[in-house]
């Protein structure tokens, strides 16, 4: 599932105070499946989520990498069908069907015509109950992921930032497992712990399905009721996530990629969990911050001073607390320039706030760019499957307008005090020239560096 920091969902109205949800049934199967659905008549297609709670957050400590090697092979072959098979079942009907890893879930997406319904839901539970995760397969896939990695730490440094900012602030804290694992990790892992990992995280006490579209109800609850409700629990319990502490001070992780010409850096710490209830302020606050193109970072450290091309701002939001990130990258040469200037803009955040004018205009921004996004069934679908996976209501979504309207730059300044670091608790993690930088960065803390060519992510 695509990280949804904030859903918002517009209702044939172009007023935040009208945002609302479509209506939709939930119903709890005898195994705890949870179904969500929603007839939606004016399109043939059919949108269809499900979600097994877990996700790479559930990674064995010494295994990170399987919920996303899983994910992969989920596609490669189940029930009856081998890879090729199933991946035409699904294309000689014009059908779209992918699985994938996220931190807190394993997620199956399908889009389909009405009329396919019944081969698609069957090729969602043979993907979800039967897959055949093939040895072969599971080879492949382990090696391809490694190679890929390498292969990044070559020519696209900038996505890997993830995994190396969220161990080193994370820790060991399950959010700190490197998504798709590292070099080291996938090497370790082995075909029987994969199948073992499945037994033990997938089943249907954990499952959510949220399917959208053109289908008569009741004839769609009871073959979803039909195909899932029997599905067995899955073998060991579902781990409680805590959250992690926010970095006291500052600190700073170098990653030491000889002779390249520029600096990708992060500048961090950790943040707040979706539950947080300011939610309409908070988003308010980053788009004005780093959320957009006329955000506070770019206009600082691109239209005024040229130092980069891009420099945002994100707040990522789970059940725990996520990070908080300022995002950018500069020539090597203009590292600390870049750097300090980032750092300015967050001081000018918690110093002068926002105006009026300025939340009006982020609120337009808002509203302008939502409604596009999520008015197909497949959308619905993810959002409906967003909301059950992480105990929100539907008021998560129908209070939200009013929420935004009533914004004042006396509550935004709260949210960025309560959400934003201050400049004298952060976290950074540069990609860079060791030689060229590392006397100039000590300043931002004590650092740790390591090589790029390092087979793990954590130092």
């Amino acid at each position: 599932m695509r990280r949804l920091l904030l859903i918002l969902l517009l209702w044939g109205s172009a007023h935040a105070q009208d945002i609302t949800l479509p209506e939709y049934e939930r119903v709890v199967l005898d195994n705890g499946a949870v179904l969500l659905l929603a007839e939606k008549h004016d399109v043939p297609l059919v949108g269809l989520q499900a979600a097994v709670r877990g996700g790479t957050a559930v990674d064995p400590a010494e295994r990170a990498g399987m919920a996303g090697l899983l994910a992969t092979l989920l596609q490669k072959g189940a029930g009856r069908r081998d890879a090729a098979t199933f991946a035409e079942a699904a294309a000689g009907v014009g059908g779209d069907i992918s699985a994938s890893a996220n931190i807190e879930s394993t997620t199956i997406s399908a889009e389909f015509l009405s009329r396919d319904a019944g081969l698609m839901i069957g090729l969602v539970a043979d993907m979800l109950m039967r897959p055949i995760l093939a040895e072969d397969e599971f080879l492949k896939e382990r090696d391809r992921t490694i190679a890929l990695i390498q292969a990044a730490k070559g020519s696209n440094v900038n996505a890997l930032m993830p995994s190396y900012a969220n161990a080193f602030i994370f820790g060991e804290h399950p959010y700190g497992s490197p998504p798709f694992g590292d070099e080291a990790s996938l090497a370790e892992l082995e075909y029987d712990a994969l199948r073992q990992y499945y037994a033990d995280h997938f089943g249907g006490d954990r499952l959510v399905i949220a399917v959208v579209g053109d289908f008569d109800l009741e004839t769609m609850k009871a073959k979803l009721a039909s195909t899932f409700g029997g599905w067995a629990p899955a073998g060991a319990a579902l781990p409680e996530l805590t959250g992690a502490p926010r970095i006291e001070g500052r600190r700073v992780l170098l990653i030491d990629k000889p002779g390249t010409a520029q600096t990708y850096f992060w500048i961090g710490n950790v943040g707040v969990p979706l539950t947080y209830e300011r939610r309409a302020e908070l988003r308010l606050a980053n788009t004005l911050f780093g959320g957009r193109f006329t955000s506070m970072l770019m206009t600082a450290l691109r239209v005024e001073s040229g130092l980069t091309y891009g420099a945002s701002a994100r707040v990522e939001q789970y059940t725990a607390p996520g990070l908080v990130t300022i995002r950018s990258y500069t020539e090597t040469s203009k590292t600390v320039e870049a750097i300090d200037m980032a750092v300015g803009v967050l001081d000018r955040l918690h110093r002068s706030g926002v105006s009026d004018e300025m939340i009006a205009s982020a609120r337009n921004y808002i509203m302008g760019q939502f409604p596009p996004t999520l008015e197909t069934a497949s959308s619905l679908a993810e959002m409906f499957a967003y909301l059950e996976l992480n105990g929100l209501g539907r008021d998560y979504i129908d209070s939200y307008g009013a929420a935004l309207e009533e914004a004042t730059p006396v509550s935004v300044h709260n949210a960025i005090s309560d959400v934003y670091p201050t400049s004298d608790h952060l976290v950074f993690v540069l990609i860079g020239d060791a030689a060229a930088i590392r006397d100039d960065v000590a300043k931002y803390g004590p650092v740790t560096e390591m090589s790029i060519t390092e087979p793990r992510f954590r130092p």
